[in-house]
């Protein structure tokens, strides 16, 4: 039987006061969980620019979308998770159709949150301290076709079927199969040649 984490109740704690508008409780609640939220999205959106932006507008949403989380339904991280999910795919659809990266208005927010947001320490990106094989991998998903990275990453990342994958990208099955195979030949030439390097 798995063992419950200790700091559920804490985070669930963080967000009730988070609904009640408390800065401090955010700032603990951001610091506490940003690095994990932060390495989802990179996961997703493989730009660290992207998805420290998908993060910042993630826990805008967290802060105006506190009061409206159940304990019941879900846990803290299950449901923060769901909504960086939901702003990474934003991004994707919108990064695809655009071709640019997110934009986010800062002035439109309650400067309390947004100070709190502000920190000397490191940013999650930086703080990532990403092994020689994952900063390959990522490197060579960045040389791949964004659709066809973010089919691989839905069937990898997040263990979606190839129908499933279709399903969400409103594609044809097969372009999805095809897609992932010929990302995944490259993605091996790729290691292949930075391992020779």
């Amino acid at each position: 039987m798995a063992s419950i984490d200790p700091q559920q109740n804490q985070l669930r704690e963080w967000l009730a006061a988070v609904a009640q508008r408390d800065a401090v409780a955010f700032r603990r609640l951001y610091d506490a969980t940003s690095p994990k939220l932060f390495g989802f999205a990179t996961r997703i959106l493989i730009k660290g620019e992207w998805a420290e932006e998908v993060l910042q507008e993630s826990y805008i949403s967290i802060w105006n979308n506190a009061a409206s989380y159940q304990p019941a339904l879900a846990a803290p991280m299950t449901w923060m998770t769901t909504i960086v999910r939901n702003k990474a795919f934003d991004a994707l659809r919108r990064a695809g159709v655009a071709g640019a990266g997110v934009e986010i208005d800062a002035d439109t927010f309650d400067p309390a949150v947004m100070e709190a947001l502000e920190s000397g320490a490191a940013t999650p990106f930086e703080a990532l301290q990403l092994s020689g094989d994952a900063k390959s991998l990522a490197q060579c998903l960045t040389r791949l076709e964004g659709m066809h990275r973010q089919a691989i990453a839905l069937a990898f990342y997040h263990d979606l079927s190839h129908s499933e994958v279709a399903e969400q990208l409103k594609l044809p099955i097969g372009t999805i199969k095809t897609w992932i195979r010929r990302g995944l030949e490259r993605l091996r030439g790729c290691m292949s040649k930075l391992e020779r390097a």
